[in-house]
Protein backbone atom coordinates (compact mmCIF):
# COMPACT_ATOMS: atom_id res chain seq x y z
CA UNK A 1 0.00 0.00 0.00
CA UNK A 2 1.34 3.41 -0.93
CA UNK A 3 1.43 5.96 1.89
CA UNK A 4 0.22 9.33 0.66
CA UNK A 5 2.21 12.00 2.46
CA UNK A 6 0.48 15.05 1.04
CA UNK A 7 -2.45 14.53 -1.31
CA UNK A 8 -3.53 18.17 -1.64
CA UNK A 9 -1.68 21.44 -2.30
CA UNK A 10 -0.70 23.34 0.84
CA UNK A 11 -3.33 26.04 0.38
CA UNK A 12 -6.11 23.45 0.25
CA UNK A 13 -4.79 21.67 3.33
CA UNK A 14 -4.68 24.99 5.17
CA UNK A 15 -8.25 25.79 4.13
CA UNK A 16 -9.47 22.43 5.45
CA UNK A 17 -7.59 23.01 8.70
CA UNK A 18 -9.07 26.48 9.11
CA UNK A 19 -12.58 25.20 8.42
CA UNK A 20 -12.59 22.33 10.91
CA UNK A 21 -9.60 22.20 13.27
CA UNK A 22 -9.41 24.12 16.56
CA UNK A 23 -5.77 24.46 17.65
CA UNK A 24 -4.41 24.56 21.23
CA UNK A 25 -3.17 27.91 22.59
CA UNK A 26 -4.05 29.64 19.31
CA UNK A 27 -6.00 32.68 18.10
CA UNK A 28 -8.20 30.78 15.65
CA UNK A 29 -9.18 33.63 13.33
CA UNK A 30 -5.62 34.90 13.09
CA UNK A 31 -4.31 31.43 12.19
CA UNK A 32 -7.05 30.95 9.60
CA UNK A 33 -5.93 34.13 7.82
CA UNK A 34 -2.26 33.18 7.95
CA UNK A 35 -2.61 29.44 7.29
CA UNK A 36 -1.20 26.67 9.47
CA UNK A 37 2.17 25.14 8.76
CA UNK A 38 1.52 21.58 7.57
CA UNK A 39 4.15 19.05 8.69
CA UNK A 40 4.16 15.92 6.58
CA UNK A 41 7.21 13.86 7.57
CA UNK A 42 10.23 13.78 9.87
CA UNK A 43 13.53 11.97 10.33
CA UNK A 44 16.10 12.32 13.07
CA UNK A 45 15.99 15.95 14.21
CA UNK A 46 14.48 17.32 10.98
CA UNK A 47 10.88 17.95 9.96
CA UNK A 48 9.55 18.45 6.45
CA UNK A 49 6.51 20.55 5.60
CA UNK A 50 3.96 20.23 2.81
CA UNK A 51 6.09 22.44 0.55
CA UNK A 52 9.12 20.21 1.05
CA UNK A 53 10.96 22.66 3.31
CA UNK A 54 13.26 21.02 5.87
CA UNK A 55 13.21 22.43 9.41
CA UNK A 56 15.52 21.52 12.31
CA UNK A 57 13.29 20.82 15.29
CA UNK A 58 14.93 22.58 18.21
CA UNK A 59 11.94 21.82 20.46
CA UNK A 60 11.61 18.01 20.15
CA UNK A 61 8.04 18.42 18.97
CA UNK A 62 6.55 19.64 22.23
CA UNK A 63 9.47 18.81 24.55
CA UNK A 64 8.98 15.10 23.92
CA UNK A 65 10.72 13.50 20.91
CA UNK A 66 13.77 12.42 22.91
CA UNK A 67 14.83 9.64 20.53
CA UNK A 68 14.25 11.70 17.40
CA UNK A 69 11.87 10.99 14.55
CA UNK A 70 11.52 7.94 12.35
CA UNK A 71 12.37 5.13 14.78
CA UNK A 72 10.86 2.11 13.08
CA UNK A 73 11.35 -0.02 16.21
CA UNK A 74 8.60 1.93 17.98
CA UNK A 75 6.22 1.56 15.04
CA UNK A 76 6.86 -2.17 14.87
CA UNK A 77 6.22 -2.67 18.59
CA UNK A 78 2.97 -0.73 18.32
CA UNK A 79 1.80 -2.82 15.37
CA UNK A 80 2.69 -6.08 17.10
CA UNK A 81 0.85 -5.09 20.26
CA UNK A 82 -2.20 -3.95 18.27
CA UNK A 83 -2.43 -7.36 16.67
CA UNK A 84 -2.03 -9.20 19.98
CA UNK A 85 -4.07 -7.02 22.37
CA UNK A 86 -5.07 -3.60 21.00
CA UNK A 87 -6.82 -2.49 24.16
CA UNK A 88 -8.00 -3.51 27.55
CA UNK A 89 -8.59 -1.44 30.67
CA UNK A 90 -6.97 -1.72 34.08
CA UNK A 91 -10.22 -1.37 36.03
CA UNK A 92 -12.07 -4.35 37.56
CA UNK A 93 -9.06 -6.04 39.13
CA UNK A 94 -7.43 -6.49 35.72
CA UNK A 95 -4.01 -5.76 34.26
CA UNK A 96 -2.06 -6.32 31.05
CA UNK A 97 1.52 -7.42 30.50
CA UNK A 98 2.66 -4.09 28.94
CA UNK A 99 1.16 -2.04 31.78
CA UNK A 100 2.63 -4.07 34.62
CA UNK A 101 5.97 -4.37 32.82
CA UNK A 102 6.23 -0.61 32.25
CA UNK A 103 5.32 0.12 35.87
CA UNK A 104 8.06 -2.24 37.02
CA UNK A 105 10.63 -0.73 34.63
CA UNK A 106 9.85 2.82 35.70
CA UNK A 107 10.17 1.78 39.34
CA UNK A 108 13.68 0.48 38.55
CA UNK A 109 14.70 3.82 37.02
CA UNK A 110 13.09 6.20 39.51
CA UNK A 111 14.78 7.50 42.66
CA UNK A 112 14.81 5.18 45.67
CA UNK A 113 11.41 4.52 47.21
CA UNK A 114 9.38 5.69 44.19
CA UNK A 115 8.13 2.27 43.16
CA UNK A 116 4.40 2.55 42.33
CA UNK A 117 2.90 3.99 39.13
CA UNK A 118 -0.59 5.30 38.40
CA UNK A 119 -0.99 5.67 34.63
CA UNK A 120 -2.70 8.38 32.62
CA UNK A 121 -2.45 9.51 29.00
CA UNK A 122 -0.73 12.86 29.62
CA UNK A 123 1.03 15.02 32.15
CA UNK A 124 -2.11 17.12 32.55
CA UNK A 125 -4.13 14.06 33.54
CA UNK A 126 -1.36 12.88 35.83
CA UNK A 127 -1.36 16.18 37.69
CA UNK A 128 -5.13 15.92 38.07
CA UNK A 129 -4.43 12.50 39.58
CA UNK A 130 -1.91 14.09 41.95
CA UNK A 131 -4.52 16.50 43.30
CA UNK A 132 -6.88 13.64 44.06
CA UNK A 133 -4.09 11.40 45.33
CA UNK A 134 -2.52 13.73 47.89
CA UNK A 135 -5.88 14.79 49.32
CA UNK A 136 -7.02 11.16 49.57
CA UNK A 137 -3.70 10.28 51.21
CA UNK A 138 -4.01 12.91 53.92
CA UNK A 139 -7.64 11.98 54.56
CA UNK A 140 -6.57 8.37 55.01
CA UNK A 141 -3.86 9.59 57.38
CA UNK A 142 -6.52 11.19 59.56
CA UNK A 143 -5.66 14.73 58.48
CA UNK A 144 -8.53 15.70 56.14
CA UNK A 145 -7.83 19.42 56.52
CA UNK A 146 -4.57 19.03 54.58
CA UNK A 147 -6.00 19.93 51.16
CA UNK A 148 -4.12 22.99 49.90
CA UNK A 149 -1.48 22.52 47.21
CA UNK A 150 1.15 25.21 46.76
CA UNK A 151 2.65 25.80 43.33
CA UNK A 152 4.61 28.56 41.58
CA UNK A 153 3.69 31.53 39.46
CA UNK A 154 4.67 30.92 35.84
CA UNK A 155 4.97 27.20 36.48
CA UNK A 156 3.29 24.86 34.01
CA UNK A 157 1.51 21.65 35.01
CA UNK A 158 -0.89 21.07 32.12
CA UNK A 159 -4.05 22.46 30.61
CA UNK A 160 -6.89 20.58 32.32
CA UNK A 161 -8.88 22.35 35.03
CA UNK A 162 -6.68 20.78 37.68
CA UNK A 163 -3.40 21.01 35.80
CA UNK A 164 -3.94 24.62 34.75
CA UNK A 165 -4.90 25.51 38.32
CA UNK A 166 -1.67 24.00 39.61
CA UNK A 167 0.22 25.94 36.97
CA UNK A 168 0.74 29.61 37.67
CA UNK A 169 0.16 31.21 34.28
CA UNK A 170 -2.10 34.25 34.48
CA UNK A 171 -3.29 34.00 30.87
CA UNK A 172 -4.64 30.52 31.56
CA UNK A 173 -6.20 31.54 34.87
CA UNK A 174 -8.06 34.34 33.09
CA UNK A 175 -10.15 31.77 31.19
CA UNK A 176 -12.50 29.19 32.68
CA UNK A 177 -12.71 30.20 36.32
CA UNK A 178 -9.22 29.18 37.43
CA UNK A 179 -7.62 28.29 39.72
CA UNK A 180 -9.95 25.85 41.40
CA UNK A 181 -10.18 26.10 45.23
CA UNK A 182 -7.34 25.14 47.59
CA UNK A 183 -4.52 25.83 45.16
CA UNK A 184 -2.23 28.80 45.73
CA UNK A 185 1.04 30.10 44.31
CA UNK A 186 4.38 31.56 45.35
CA UNK A 187 6.93 33.37 43.19
CA UNK A 188 9.23 31.60 40.74
CA UNK A 189 13.05 31.39 41.11
CA UNK A 190 13.76 33.53 38.00
CA UNK A 191 16.81 35.54 39.03
CA UNK A 192 17.42 37.42 35.76
CA UNK A 193 13.94 38.94 35.66
CA UNK A 194 13.14 39.22 39.36
CA UNK A 195 16.38 39.03 41.34
CA UNK A 196 16.99 42.77 41.65
CA UNK A 197 20.26 43.53 43.45
CA UNK A 198 20.54 40.17 45.22
CA UNK A 199 23.01 37.49 44.21
CA UNK A 200 21.57 34.36 42.58
CA UNK A 201 22.41 32.42 45.76
CA UNK A 202 20.60 34.88 48.02
CA UNK A 203 17.68 35.05 45.62
CA UNK A 204 17.34 31.25 45.46
CA UNK A 205 17.09 31.03 49.24
CA UNK A 206 14.62 33.92 49.42
CA UNK A 207 12.32 32.38 46.82
CA UNK A 208 12.46 28.96 48.46
CA UNK A 209 11.63 30.50 51.83
CA UNK A 210 8.43 31.94 50.37
CA UNK A 211 7.18 28.37 50.62
CA UNK A 212 7.81 28.34 54.37
CA UNK A 213 6.13 31.73 54.71
CA UNK A 214 3.09 30.50 52.77
CA UNK A 215 2.85 27.36 54.93
CA UNK A 216 2.93 29.54 58.05
CA UNK A 217 0.23 31.80 56.59
CA UNK A 218 -2.08 28.92 55.65
CA UNK A 219 -1.31 26.64 58.59
CA UNK A 220 0.76 23.48 58.30
CA UNK A 221 -2.32 21.38 59.07
CA UNK A 222 -4.00 22.73 55.92
CA UNK A 223 -1.19 22.22 53.39
CA UNK A 224 -1.05 18.92 51.50
CA UNK A 225 1.77 19.36 49.00
CA UNK A 226 4.13 21.57 47.02
CA UNK A 227 4.48 20.94 43.28
CA UNK A 228 7.17 22.29 40.96
CA UNK A 229 9.18 21.43 37.87
CA UNK A 230 12.89 20.78 38.54
CA UNK A 231 13.49 23.24 35.71
CA UNK A 232 10.55 25.34 34.52
CA UNK A 233 9.93 24.45 30.90
CA UNK A 234 7.04 26.30 29.32
CA UNK A 235 7.72 29.20 31.69
CA UNK A 236 10.93 29.90 29.78
CA UNK A 237 13.52 27.25 30.77
CA UNK A 238 14.09 28.85 34.17
CA UNK A 239 17.06 27.12 35.81
CA UNK A 240 16.87 27.86 39.55
CA UNK A 241 19.89 29.00 41.57
CA UNK A 242 21.78 26.14 43.20
CA UNK A 243 20.53 27.19 46.64
CA UNK A 244 16.87 26.81 45.71
CA UNK A 245 16.08 23.09 45.68
CA UNK A 246 18.00 22.09 48.84
CA UNK A 247 16.04 24.70 50.77
CA UNK A 248 12.73 23.58 49.25
CA UNK A 249 13.53 20.01 50.28
CA UNK A 250 14.36 21.11 53.82
CA UNK A 251 11.08 23.02 54.13
CA UNK A 252 8.93 20.14 52.85
CA UNK A 253 10.63 17.73 55.23
CA UNK A 254 10.33 20.10 58.18
CA UNK A 255 6.64 20.85 57.68
CA UNK A 256 5.25 17.43 56.75
CA UNK A 257 4.04 18.28 53.26
CA UNK A 258 4.40 16.09 50.19
CA UNK A 259 6.82 17.19 47.48
CA UNK A 260 5.67 16.62 43.90
CA UNK A 261 8.30 16.95 41.16
CA UNK A 262 6.70 17.51 37.77
CA UNK A 263 9.13 15.60 35.54
CA UNK A 264 7.07 15.80 32.34
CA UNK A 265 9.81 17.76 30.58
CA UNK A 266 12.89 16.82 32.62
CA UNK A 267 12.20 13.09 32.73
CA UNK A 268 13.66 10.29 30.60
CA UNK A 269 17.08 11.69 29.86
CA UNK A 270 16.57 15.41 29.26
CA UNK A 271 19.00 16.38 32.05
CA UNK A 272 21.45 13.54 31.44
CA UNK A 273 19.84 11.48 34.20
CA UNK A 274 16.63 9.49 33.97
CA UNK A 275 14.89 12.21 35.97
CA UNK A 276 15.62 15.83 36.77
CA UNK A 277 15.15 15.04 40.45
CA UNK A 278 18.25 12.85 40.28
CA UNK A 279 20.23 15.61 38.58
CA UNK A 280 19.25 18.10 41.30
CA UNK A 281 19.22 15.77 44.32
CA UNK A 282 15.51 16.25 44.96
CA UNK A 283 13.72 13.57 47.03
CA UNK A 284 10.11 13.80 45.85
CA UNK A 285 7.16 11.86 47.21
CA UNK A 286 5.48 11.86 43.80
CA UNK A 287 6.84 12.46 40.30
CA UNK A 288 4.71 13.36 37.29
CA UNK A 289 5.89 11.93 33.96
CA UNK A 290 4.79 11.87 30.31
CA UNK A 291 6.30 13.12 27.00
CA UNK A 292 9.77 11.54 26.82
CA UNK A 293 8.63 8.16 28.17
CA UNK A 294 7.49 7.33 24.62
CA UNK A 295 9.38 10.08 22.77
CA UNK A 296 5.90 11.33 21.90
CA UNK A 297 5.14 8.32 19.69
CA UNK A 298 2.18 7.36 21.89
CA UNK A 299 0.35 9.24 24.67
CA UNK A 300 1.45 7.95 28.08
CA UNK A 301 1.66 9.80 31.37
CA UNK A 302 1.46 8.99 35.02
CA UNK A 303 2.39 9.55 38.63
CA UNK A 304 5.31 7.71 40.22
CA UNK A 305 4.42 7.36 43.89
CA UNK A 306 6.68 6.72 46.88
CA UNK A 307 6.07 3.38 48.56
CA UNK A 308 5.08 5.05 51.86
CA UNK A 309 2.37 7.11 50.14
CA UNK A 310 1.22 4.17 48.02
CA UNK A 311 0.93 1.94 51.09
CA UNK A 312 -1.50 4.35 52.73
CA UNK A 313 -3.59 4.82 49.59
CA UNK A 314 -3.68 1.09 48.82
CA UNK A 315 -4.83 0.25 52.35
CA UNK A 316 -7.58 2.89 52.39
CA UNK A 317 -10.11 1.08 50.20
CA UNK A 318 -11.07 1.98 46.65
CA UNK A 319 -9.30 4.99 45.13
CA UNK A 320 -12.21 6.26 43.06
CA UNK A 321 -10.18 7.67 40.22
CA UNK A 322 -8.91 6.55 36.83
CA UNK A 323 -9.00 6.90 33.06
CA UNK A 324 -10.24 4.71 30.22
CA UNK A 325 -6.74 4.67 28.76
CA UNK A 326 -4.77 4.23 32.01
CA UNK A 327 -2.06 1.72 31.14
CA UNK A 328 -3.15 1.38 27.50
CA UNK A 329 -1.31 -1.74 26.27
CA UNK A 330 -0.16 -0.28 22.95
CA UNK A 331 1.09 2.92 24.53
CA UNK A 332 2.85 1.00 27.32
CA UNK A 333 4.50 -1.35 24.82
CA UNK A 334 5.86 1.62 22.92
CA UNK A 335 7.09 3.20 26.15
CA UNK A 336 8.92 0.01 27.10
CA UNK A 337 10.66 -0.09 23.73
CA UNK A 338 11.50 3.61 23.92
CA UNK A 339 13.07 3.18 27.36
CA UNK A 340 14.98 0.13 26.11
CA UNK A 341 16.42 2.13 23.23
CA UNK A 342 17.33 5.06 25.47
CA UNK A 343 19.14 2.63 27.77
CA UNK A 344 20.80 0.23 25.35
CA UNK A 345 21.89 2.92 22.89
CA UNK A 346 23.51 4.93 25.68
CA UNK A 347 21.45 8.04 24.98
CA UNK A 348 21.82 9.41 28.52
CA UNK A 349 25.59 9.01 28.27
CA UNK A 350 25.47 10.77 24.89
CA UNK A 351 23.65 13.65 26.58
CA UNK A 352 26.13 13.86 29.46
CA UNK A 353 29.34 13.40 27.49
CA UNK A 354 28.63 14.82 24.04
CA UNK A 355 25.37 16.62 23.37
CA UNK A 356 24.95 18.68 26.56
CA UNK A 357 28.55 19.98 26.59
CA UNK A 358 28.27 20.85 22.89
CA UNK A 359 24.97 22.65 23.45
CA UNK A 360 26.34 24.55 26.45
CA UNK A 361 29.42 25.69 24.54
CA UNK A 362 27.58 26.71 21.39
CA UNK A 363 24.59 28.26 23.15
CA UNK A 364 26.89 30.45 25.26
CA UNK A 365 28.20 32.11 22.09
CA UNK A 366 24.76 33.63 21.53
CA UNK A 367 25.53 35.86 24.51
CA UNK A 368 27.95 37.82 22.31
CA UNK A 369 24.97 39.26 20.43
CA UNK A 370 23.92 42.74 21.65
CA UNK A 371 20.29 41.63 22.15
CA UNK A 372 21.02 38.37 24.00
CA UNK A 373 21.40 38.08 27.79
CA UNK A 374 22.03 35.14 30.10
CA UNK A 375 22.19 32.22 27.67
CA UNK A 376 22.11 29.16 29.93
CA UNK A 377 21.67 25.43 29.51
CA UNK A 378 21.07 22.41 31.72
CA UNK A 379 21.34 19.08 29.98
CA UNK A 380 19.41 19.41 26.75
CA UNK A 381 17.44 22.48 27.78
CA UNK A 382 18.48 26.02 26.89
CA UNK A 383 17.06 29.48 27.47
CA UNK A 384 18.17 33.05 26.83
CA UNK A 385 16.75 36.50 27.47
CA UNK A 386 16.22 39.13 24.79
CA UNK A 387 17.00 42.57 26.14
CA UNK A 388 17.60 46.11 24.83
CA UNK A 389 20.18 46.64 27.61
CA UNK A 390 21.43 43.34 28.96
CA UNK A 391 23.89 44.87 31.42
CA UNK A 392 20.94 46.57 33.16
CA UNK A 393 18.75 43.44 32.80
CA UNK A 394 16.25 45.73 31.06
CA UNK A 395 12.93 44.78 29.50
CA UNK A 396 11.66 46.15 26.19
CA UNK A 397 9.34 49.13 26.06
CA UNK A 398 7.20 47.20 23.56
CA UNK A 399 4.57 44.80 24.96
CA UNK A 400 6.08 41.60 26.34
CA UNK A 401 6.60 39.06 23.59
CA UNK A 402 6.76 41.53 20.71
CA UNK A 403 10.46 40.93 20.06
CA UNK A 404 10.31 37.27 21.02
CA UNK A 405 7.62 36.63 18.43
CA UNK A 406 9.72 38.38 15.78
CA UNK A 407 12.66 36.12 16.58
CA UNK A 408 10.46 33.03 16.48
CA UNK A 409 9.10 33.97 13.06
CA UNK A 410 12.59 34.53 11.70
CA UNK A 411 13.59 31.13 13.10
CA UNK A 412 10.88 29.41 11.10
CA UNK A 413 11.94 31.37 8.01
CA UNK A 414 15.53 30.20 8.54
CA UNK A 415 14.70 26.54 9.03
CA UNK A 416 14.85 26.08 12.79
CA UNK A 417 12.19 25.78 15.49
CA UNK A 418 13.04 27.85 18.55
CA UNK A 419 10.19 28.76 20.88
CA UNK A 420 9.54 32.14 22.45
CA UNK A 421 8.07 32.65 25.93
CA UNK A 422 7.49 36.35 26.14
CA UNK A 423 10.92 37.75 25.30
CA UNK A 424 12.79 34.57 26.22
CA UNK A 425 13.92 32.14 23.55
CA UNK A 426 14.19 28.47 24.42
CA UNK A 427 15.39 25.19 22.92
CA UNK A 428 14.86 21.56 23.81
CA UNK A 429 16.26 19.46 20.95
CA UNK A 430 16.04 15.68 20.61
CA UNK A 431 18.55 13.96 22.88
CA UNK A 432 20.16 12.19 19.93
CA UNK A 433 21.18 15.43 18.22
CA UNK A 434 24.82 15.52 17.09
CA UNK A 435 27.32 18.33 17.73
CA UNK A 436 27.19 19.17 14.03
CA UNK A 437 23.41 19.50 14.18
CA UNK A 438 23.73 21.63 17.32
CA UNK A 439 26.06 23.92 15.34
CA UNK A 440 23.43 24.20 12.62
CA UNK A 441 20.65 24.87 15.12
CA UNK A 442 22.53 27.65 16.90
CA UNK A 443 23.82 29.21 13.67
CA UNK A 444 20.28 29.45 12.34
CA UNK A 445 19.08 30.80 15.68
CA UNK A 446 21.80 33.48 15.65
CA UNK A 447 20.89 34.52 12.12
CA UNK A 448 17.25 34.80 13.19
CA UNK A 449 18.06 36.82 16.31
CA UNK A 450 20.20 39.18 14.27
CA UNK A 451 17.49 39.70 11.65
CA UNK A 452 14.93 40.44 14.38
CA UNK A 453 17.43 42.79 16.05
CA UNK A 454 17.94 44.77 12.85
CA UNK A 455 14.18 44.88 12.29
CA UNK A 456 13.53 46.06 15.84
CA UNK A 457 16.08 48.85 15.45
CA UNK A 458 14.60 49.90 12.11
CA UNK A 459 11.10 50.01 13.60
CA UNK A 460 12.14 51.95 16.69
CA UNK A 461 11.47 49.01 19.04
CA UNK A 462 14.97 48.57 20.47
CA UNK A 463 14.14 50.61 23.56
CA UNK A 464 14.13 49.88 27.28
CA UNK A 465 10.93 50.08 29.28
Amino acid sequence: MTTIQNHLPTAELQALDAAHHMHPFTHGDALAKKGARVITSAKGVFLKDSDGVEILDGMSGLWCVNLGYGRSELAEVAARQMRELPYYNTFFQTTTVPALSLAARIAELAPEGLDHVFFSSSGSEANDTNIRLVRHYWHAMGKPSKKIIISRKNGYHGSTMGGASLGGMSAMHAQGGLPIPDITHIDQPHWWAEGGDTSPEEFGLARARQLEEKIAELGEDNVAAFIAEPIQGAGGVIIPPETYWPEIQRICDAHDILLIADEVICGFGRTGEWFGSQAMNIRPDIMTFAKGVTSGYQPVGGSIVHKDVAAVVNAAGDFNHGYTYSGHPVACAVALENVRLLDEEGVLQHVRDIAAPALAEKFATLGEHPMVADPRTFGMLGGLQLSPDKDARAKFEAPVGTIGLRVRERCFANGVIMRHVGDRMIVCPPLVITPEEIDTMVERALKSIDEAYEGAKADGLFKSA
